[in-house]
């Protein structure tokens, strides 16, 4: 194992864990620690050192996000094999992106997909998995109701009551394996004689997932309270998708004025539904949660469509659909063509996790978590010339556009440059869009996701940003 003897500067402005983060990262630059090569766990550097473990922990996990070490599970830290990336070039900015471009990676992205992995309660899930399994019920082995285990939906139910204002009775939920199935079903519900509406820039997921199913499509174009009504009612479409609570990826929040219009155009013929899709309202850092769509609908207008990957984790892959008193008929037909896509034993826990209010304070923290990474984000990103930021306040991910005259690609570029990976608004749209949701003509916008970064690293992306991007 290899041995550190590293000289800190408790006086220094730079930070102690960036001391030796800087420190271990020059050495395996200049070989002086090789690959493959075992470093001190961060209990006995920290005690090393007399400092404590947090600070040797920032400075690994920096080091682990920019690919300069490995971390082998009951093992240990690991120097990884980067060392031939670094005879070639003495400027850091060249040896970093050459580090990146090998691993087809990049040390600070900004996915707007990701959540925080770490802060997942794996000790929790384990122990109700535990729990559930110790009573040898047969029976979970068995294919459930393909609408879902009836207690889950039970609580499902009581959860959307209270935390979203939705009203609705178990029988009208269905659980799914993923948005991707029940879209699936809910296309065979409706039938394919169908027009649908999509808002622009959207989901694009749902957008492909609908047109390979066949689904007639439009796109309309928005204004800075969602989707136009106005034009919706021109376009001859009988079903509007739409994401009030946090559109996706402008992050509009969408007045109940608009909502009204909304639901008074599905009201106006027989057979006109809402899709809303409320994918992330959990996250919310300034004021109440918005209370859902589904909640204002008196004419069982509206499809409500819910799912636990952004709050609890992808894998999970259990979200929920609430239909309308008029399509469970047609429901309930048509869903004995299907098999249960999500195991009896997943429903348990999830159904567990739910009702002992694990879900709830896991919620609550994650709030904490994620606003602290917005509000460090959004006040390094404030000091940019020339970039405007919108869609804060909600989600996991902020909108920087640049009113500067700098280019989409350009922007990109630098970040590139920086090692940082961004993501244009561009990706989200259907069509050629000239104008903006404001009528002005478009500027160049990336996406910034910040959920999969820790505090270290989103403080470090932005001053790289800044430098990538001030133009003064």
């Amino acid at each position: 194992m290899r041995e550190l003897t590293i000289s800190l500067n408790p006086k220094s402005k730079t930070p102690l864990y960036e001391q030796i983060y800087n420190y271990i990262k020059q050495d395996i630059q200049k070989g002086r620690i090789k690959a493959k090569e075992k470093l001190p766990s961060s209990r006995s550097l920290s005690a090393y050192l007399e400092v404590s473990r947090s600070t040797v922990d920032l400075a690994y996990e920096q080091l682990l996000s920019e690919g300069y070490l490995e971390s082998v599970p009951c093992k240990g830290y690991y120097a990884c094999q980067i060392e031939e990336l670094y005879h070639f070039s003495p400027d850091r900015s060249v040896k970093e992106k050459a580090v990146f471009q090998e691993k087809n990676s990049y040390p600070y992205d900004f996915t707007p997909r990701g959540i925080d992995l770490d802060s997942f309660p794996y000790g929790i899930w384990r122990k109700i998995t535990r729990n559930i399994l110790l009573d040898d019920k047969k029976e979970l082995f068995q294919l459930g109701d393909p609408m879902g285990e009836r207690e889950l939906r039970e609580t499902i139910c009581s959860y959307l009551y209270q935390a979203r204002g939705v009203n609705c009775r178990p029988k009208q939920v269905v659980i799914g394996a993923g948005n991707d199935y029940l879209l699936l079903l809910l296309s065979t519900i409706l039938g394919k004689n169908r027009k649908i509406a999509m808002e622009t820039p959207t989901y694009k997921h749902a957008y492909k997932i609908f047109e390979q199913l066949g689904c007639s499509l439009c796109t309309i174009p928005m204004d800075a309270q969602g989707m136009q009504v106005s034009m919706l009612q021109s376009s001859g479409v009988d079903i509007a998708y739409v994401m009030p609570s946090h559109q996706y990826p402008l992050g509009i929040v969408m007045p109940i004025k608009r909502r009204l219009e909304l639901l008074s155009w599905a009201a106006e013929e027989e057979g006109r539904y809402i899709i809303e899709d409320d994918y992330d309202s959990e996250f919310r850092y300034k004021g109440k949660p918005i209370p859902a769509l589904q909640g204002t609908d008196q004419r069982n207008s509206v499809i409500y469509i819910g799912t636990f990957s952004k709050s609890i984790a992808p894998a999970i892959r259990i979200s929920y659909m609430v239909l309308p008193d008029r399509l469970l008929q047609k429901c309930e037909h048509q869903i004995l063509r299907f098999s249960s896509t999500v195991s009896r034993i997943d429903q348990m826990i999830l159904n567990q996790f739910l009702k002992d209010g694990y879900y709830e304070r896991h919620l609550n923290r994650m709030r904490i978590i994620y606003g602290r990474r917005h509000d460090i984000l959004l006040g390094e990103l404030k000091k940019i010339p020339g970039c405007r930021i919108t869609g804060e306040n909600a989600g996991v991910h902020l909108l920087v556009e640049f009113i500067n005259g700098m280019t989409e690609k350009e922007a990109i570029e630098k970040a590139e440059r920086e090692g940082i990976k961004v993501y244009p608004l561009s990706e989200y749209e259907i069509g050629e869009q000239e104008k903006d949701i404001t009528g002005e003509q478009k500027k160049c916008t990336v996406i910034l996701g910040y959920a999969t970064l820790s505090e270290p690293e989103i403080l470090e992306a932005a001053r790289r940003l800044k430098r990538a991007w001030d133009r003064q």
